[in-house]
């Protein structure tokens, strides 16, 4: 299999985490959607990061359908979301609010960096801000009620999920969510970082290094 996308995306990185969490082996091609655009595009018409080149050449992509494909090659008791029903229902209640504080810090960097200051939509970037902030406060509140695990062999997809979404804005905007308000996610994420998963895969512009 090989993954294609950059590891600044947390899409991408989510992907690459696990996979290896689930024991799979792959490829990682650090293609831009921006600067490689047109190598990309011979790719997967479409564009979209990330995206996975099967072993039989079929491409696939949106990092959740990504990851339910892996899901099935993975070895039986091999799985990052529970099978019990209600431990399923909580985990996937914390995966949608990560995802969500992915989705809006990623339209906030894009605001901020693709479109003309002139054009700046200001009240449509404070009801985004908004909203990740609600997703990040729903999450903090969430991880102090009940601690995620976070060891390699422990951690499930809300962990990995949530890690990620931490660090990304973090990275990226961390003037819009202090980390000092939300010390249990930062906690977390200190922890998962650590882990050889996470460090195989950095965030940034480099290739997955497989440990």
């Amino acid at each position: 299999m090989q993954l294609i996308g950059m590891l600044d995306s947390p899409y991408v990185r989510r992907v690459a985490v696990s996979l290896q969490l689930l024991g799979l082996p792959f490829e990682h091609r650090s293609i831009s959607v921006f600067s490689t655009f047109e190598q990309f595009q011979q790719i997967n018409p479409v564009v979209k990061a990330p995206s996975l080149v099967c072993d039989d050449g079929e491409v696939l992509m949106d990092s959740t359908l990504i990851l339910e494909y892996a899901q099935g090659l993975a070895a039986a008791g091999k799985s990052l979301v529970p099978a019990n029903a209600a431990e399923r229902q909580h985990v996937l209640r914390l995966i949608g609010l990560a995802l969500a504080a992915c989705e809006k810090s990623v339209q906030i960097v894009y605001e901020r960096n693709l479109r003309p200051a002139e054009k700046l939509h200001v009240p449509w970037v404070s009801r985004v801000t908004g909203q990740l902030l609600a997703a990040y406060a729903a999450l903090e509140s969430e991880l102090r009620r009940q601690p995620l695990a976070a060891a390699s062999e422990t951690i499930n997809q809300a962990g990995v999920s949530t890690a990620v979404a931490w660090h990304f804005t973090q990275m990226m905007l961390p003037e819009l969510v202090s980390a000092a308000n939300h010390p249990a996610l930062q906690e977390f994420s200190a922890r998962a970082e650590q882990l050889p998963e996470f460090m195989a895969a950095p965030h940034g512009s480099t290739t997955y290094r497989n440990a």
